[in-house]
């Protein structure tokens, strides 16, 4: 059996109306159920390919707020999440979450503010905006992090450097040691490497698995880093 919180999904494409946009983006209509069989699962792929709106309906779908935050979140700046959640059905195992985030890059003004909200005598609020982007964004995740928990997390490394994506990525170990479940979409080849985690790419038109060495995230990067100045001037040569 599975040892953790979240198992897999199923997606029942006839709730969805046939005259949306979610039938149209190619790697989210060749899916129809998933599994989840790691403590940590990625979703890559291009912008637009679907990956953050899959990942938003599986937020939704176990109701956290469409903005980011926990489940206690309530509260929309701009409702402009799609109706995906509505037609997704998840797989949850016997375990229990006892705590989980949502956390999206962005959105992040907008729940560090609400938290400013919700801040009571008893507890007061962390202050995420007296911060730099990526220290408050550290600071969020450690500061939300309970054993057993269930995060999900839309492009973390948006607001971290180099050296603060390895600090998360050693985040993400302890937590899993912890017995914590993460689902991710990011394009950082730093976060890619964590050890064990399942790559789901949302690339030519379908959801498929890929290994560490085939995701477009990490062939880029290691072109890039290892002949720089060809790929510079194949980039920016003169027409």
């Amino acid at each position: 059996m599975i040892p953790h919180y979240l198992h897999g999904l199923v997606i029942n494409w006839d709730q969805v109306e046939a005259e949306s946009y979610l039938p149209k983006i190619p790697a989210l209509a060749s899916v129809s159920e998933l599994s989840f069989s790691t403590p940590v699962t990625f979703f890559v792929g291009e912008n637009g390919s679907g990956k953050s709106t899959l990942l938003e309906a599986i937020a939704v779908a176990d109701g956290f707020n469409a903005e980011g935050g926990s489940r206690n979140y309530r509260f929309s700046t701009y409702d402009s999440h799609s109706e995906l959640h509505e037609a997704v059905r998840l797989k949850r195992g016997i375990k229990k979450s006892s705590w989980g985030y949502f956390l999206r890059a962005e959105s992040f003004y907008n729940v560090a503010t609400q938290e400013e909200r919700y801040a009571t005598k008893k507890s007061p609020s962390k202050g995420y905006h007296k911060q730099s982007h990526g220290e408050s964004f550290l600071n969020l995740l450690q500061s939300q992090s309970f054993e057993n928990g269930f995060y999900i997390l839309d492009e973390p490394e948006a607001a971290l450097s180099p050296q603060r994506q390895l600090t998360l990525l050693y985040h993400l170990h302890e937590q899993v040691k912890r017995g914590s479940q993460f689902i991710i979409a990011t394009h950082s080849p730093i976060l890619l490497g964590f050890p064990e985690a399942r790559i789901l790419s949302f690339d030519d038109g379908q959801v498929q698995e890929v290994a560490y060495e085939e995701c477009s995230a990490y062939q880029i990067t290691k072109l890039f880093l290892e002949d720089r100045e060809r790929v510079l001037h194949n980039l920016l040569k003169a027409p």
